[in-house]
């Protein structure tokens, strides 16, 4: 696409040099990913300053490039008032608009997202629908999976994703959508058409000021569905009704709002909830009938999963049978309450849990159904929220008979400083402190006896453990499974 071409979306802007007859390939936002004929972008992001390097990016063959800063180079230059809105909206032009050819579906909270992500997923395909996601685990189209940085990658990077699932014939696109990837304009030019809010606890309080400035971040989302109405493509916010926070979310949208809850009086209810060790029951509730479902799915955080994920499916008119069909075809969802092991005597689970509402979430049913001792390896991860470190530590010292607390995510970060910020304090003190994760999963194991239940938390699906700036291989289900085999001979 020529560069003229390119910039006629932008209202205001300064060019330097000629601009009519220069040709670009691709757009960049990396100096180091930049090709020959590439318009490279600069932003000025939270950590890294990309005019700094421009003369990287020159080198590498840079056709021109965007600034928000004067610099003085000798190829085409585009000066704007703000990089990062001038990006968004040039690279839903490069790539052709690409969420206004499917159904985008955004789903924002503290916990869940992946969870309801997948669940939505499996009812879609369910009804043949090709799906698209970007999300905590991985990006995926069809079958094909693709790695990402971010839960909600940068607004380059989404907008060529959605471009390649047009390309792919995605029916619908499903997204993780971040507190942070709000805030910092990520989803600009996303044309959202459901937008779903799980619920709000603490988190991120490193970034966001105060909890009102994180669920003003998550407001985002609702307000971006747009103000406008068209009969013939409605647009939705499916809302937990059960949250505090609700009643700011519903007032930050002009769209059509769909509730669900339990203990609230709701578009989309569970009744009759019956939480069992390895199933949960309960009695689906909606506004065109109720179904019984049974899901392997446990825990009562799940059933909120379960009704978030039924929402979206109202919203497309997706008949209760298919739905009830898909919610008890799932097994578990990578990193999420999941399984490790075989036919060793004890339970071992890993969990994402990594905030003091989701480990209690968990605590909680495993307390309903642990017939001896509970277990609990956790930690905290560096660089993030030192507030909710010593909440973390007292959660899992009051439902665990011993907790081993370790290094998750200590990024630059001294180990021992995040640990003594977790345990400062503490009244109860059946805990150990095993600064090296791998040593701590397999002291756990090792403690462990016939009908105990061990607890990895923290870390999930992640398969890296994040020590200075360098990511290390690192799998708690992979170390936790070794520990057993260990354990075994």
């Amino acid at each position: 696409m020529k560069l003229n071409e390119i910039i006629s979306i932008l209202p205001f802007y300064k060019a330097m040099y000629a601009v009519e007859d220069v040709f670009v390939n691709e757009i960049k936002m990396d100096s180091r990913e930049v090709n020959q004929g590439d318009l490279f972008i600069c932003i000025n992001g939270f950590t890294v300053d990309g005019h700094e390097y421009i003369d990287q990016a020159i080198a590498n063959g840079a056709a021109a490039i965007l600034v928000e800063k004067a610099v003085d180079t000798n190829i085409p230059t585009i000066l704007v008032p703000d990089s990062s809105r001038a990006l968004a909206m040039i690279a839903a032009h490069f790539y052709h608009y690409p969420t206004t050819k499917f159904p985008l579906i955004g789903i924002t909270g503290t916990n869940g997202k992946t969870t309801i992500t997948y669940l939505v997923e499996k009812i879609l395909n369910e009804c043949n629908w090709k799906t698209g996601i970007i999300g905590t685990i991985q990006m995926k189209i069809g079958n094909r999976l693709f790695p990402v940085q971010n839960t909600t990658p940068d607004s380059l990077f989404l907008q060529k994703s959605f471009h390649k699932m047009v390309e792919y014939n995605v029916d619908t696109a499903i997204m993780e959508v971040s507190s942070h990837a709000l805030d910092m304009g990520r989803t600009y030019g996303c044309d959202f058409d459901v937008a779903v809010f799980s619920n709000l606890s603490q988190d991120h309080l490193d970034y966001h000021k105060d909890m009102n400035d994180y669920l003003r971040a998550k407001s985002l989302l609702f307000s971006q569905l747009g103000n406008t109405y068209r009969k013939t493509h409605p647009k939705f916010a499916v809302i937990n009704v059960d949250d505090p926070s609700h009643d700011m979310i519903k007032r930050s949208t002009a769209q059509h709002i769909i509730t669900y809850g339990c203990n609230t009086e709701a578009a989309i209810m569970a009744t009759d909830v019956e939480l069992k060790a390895n199933r949960t029951i309960f009695t689906l509730n909606t506004q065109v009938g109720e179904i019984s479902v049974s899901s392997m799915l446990i825990g009562m955080f799940n059933v909120y999963n379960m009704l978030a994920a039924v929402g979206v499916a109202m919203a497309f008119h997706i008949p209760l049978g298919t739905i009830k069909s898909a919610l008890e075809k799932i097994t578990g969802i990578s990193g999420r309450f999941e399984p490790v092991g075989g036919d060793q005597p004890f339970t071992t689970i890993v969990d994402y849990a990594h905030t003091p509402d989701s480990l209690e979430n968990v605590l909680q049913v495993i307390k309903e159904f642990a017939k001896k001792n509970i277990y609990v390896v956790v930690g905290c991860g560096g660089d993030r929220d030192k507030t909710k470190r010593p909440q973390m530590a007292a959660i899992a010292l009051k439902y665990a008979n011993k907790v081993i607390f370790t290094s998750d995510n200590p990024r630059t970060e001294d180990p021992s400083a995040i640990l003594e910020d977790m345990v400062n304090g503490q009244m109860e003190k059946h805990y150990e402190i095993i600064q090296d994760r791998r040593q701590a999963i397999y002291r756990v194991i090792n403690l462990a006896s016939d009908d105990d239940v061990v607890l990895i938390a923290g870390k999930g699906h992640e398969t890296y453990q994040l020590i200075g700036h360098t990511k290390y291989q690192f799998d708690d289900r992979e170390i936790a499974r070794q520990a057993i085999l260990s354990k075994g001979k």
